[in-house]
């Protein structure tokens, strides 16, 4: 599910998109899904060295704020990247930073969690690095069967160790995501043992077993047109591929890293009131199928030894002002992950 289609903002360009939303409104529930490429072991992207990924521009948004482009040899592109320097950061010229890793939802980009959010007020005072990819409208955070987009490896080896080499990153690490960026922060966080301290994942499906999940990823790729055999192969024939990629099929992955999963029940609440009832519509829809296969999941996380928390709430639909709230919520936790 888009993660724009309940954004509390107005504006024209806001209102072409929602008239979209509306045309199609039960297949947007689904571009929320995403997912990641094969496994890796945490310390070849930890691992001191030049990944080949380069800045070729930085463009400040304010004294902390920078935008950067980065040349991606996984990718063969550009691949633009938001990020909110530590509080000490300029001051401190020899000191290393823990980074929170922050992915965005389906349909939206890099810069959705500055527009939506005031992570910018939460970080004021930090000194945590906070790096905000973009990760494709539909890039499912993975690597491709067919052999590009390779987003994960972008994610998790070329920009880990830009990070690192160009913004003194250490290896404390978190990764938090909404929608389609909270399933791909699962997915990095168990194909990538002990790279994340914390993981956090707002609104997003966890189980690809579910059938609403797997209906939903049907319908939002073709939506989109895109071809989730090219994806993860053929749902039968490439079974193992898309159980790999499947959060609910790995619990004890999870282990060493603390586990936050949130949701809301899809009932509109006094948060949506600024939003048109098609608006609401959708996200309350979007919202509903969730906590069920979360609530198993967390379950599932427990009993293989993972130290997860929840927050399953009510009023709660598929948009920002929850995530919002629930970004503030969360914040004090990773800070305490971090250190």
């Amino acid at each position: 599910m888009s993660s724009l289609i309940a954004s509390a903002s107005t504006g024209r360009a806001r209102r072409i998109r929602r008239g979209r939303l509306v045309a199609c409104s039960l297949l947007l529930v689904t571009a929320m899904l995403g997912a990641t490429g094969a496994h890796a072991r945490a310390d070849d992207a930890a691992r001191p060295g030049d990944s080949g990924a380069t800045i070729t521009a930085v463009r400040q948004i304010d004294a902390r704020t920078h935008d950067l482009t980065v040349s991606s040899p996984a990718m063969h592109q550009l691949i633009p990247v938001r990020v909110i320097l530590p509080k000490n950061w300029a001051t401190h010229r020899q000191a290393t930073f823990p980074v929170l890793y922050m992915l965005h939802g389906g349909d939206d980009d890099y810069t959705s969690w500055t527009r939506e959010t005031d992570i910018e007020a939460l970080a004021e005072n930090s000194d945590v690095l906070v790096v905000m990819p973009d990760g494709g409208r539909t890039g499912y955070y993975t690597d491709w069967k067919v052999g590009t987009p390779r987003w994960e490896t972008f994610h998790t080896r070329e920009l880990v160790r830009l990070m690192e080499k160009s913004y003194r990153a250490s290896s404390s690490r978190a990764i938090m995501g909404l929608s389609m960026g909270g399933f791909g922060a699962l997915n990095y966080a168990a194909h990538h043992r002990g790279m994340f301290r914390y993981v956090a994942s707002m609104s997003s499906y966890v189980d690809l077993n579910d059938g609403a999940a797997r209906l939903a990823l049907a319908l939002g790729a073709d939506r989109e047109g895109t071809d989730l055999r090219k994806v993860w192969g053929d749902p039968d024939a490439d079974a193992r591929i898309w159980q790999a990629h499947n959060p609910a099929a790995m619990p004890a992955a999870f282990r060493g890293t603390t586990v936050h999963l949130s949701a809301g029940d899809g009932t509109p609440g006094p948060l949506d009131t600024a939003h048109t009832l098609d608006v609401v519509f959708v996200g309350a829809l979007a919202e509903a199928a969730l906590p069920r296969s979360m609530k198993k999941f967390a379950a599932a996380l427990r009993s293989s030894g993972v130290e997860t928390t929840t927050h399953f709430y009510r009023p709660g639909t598929h948009s920002w002002p929850y995530w919002n709230r629930e970004l503030h919520t969360l914040w004090p936790a990773v800070q305490r992950a971090l250190k």
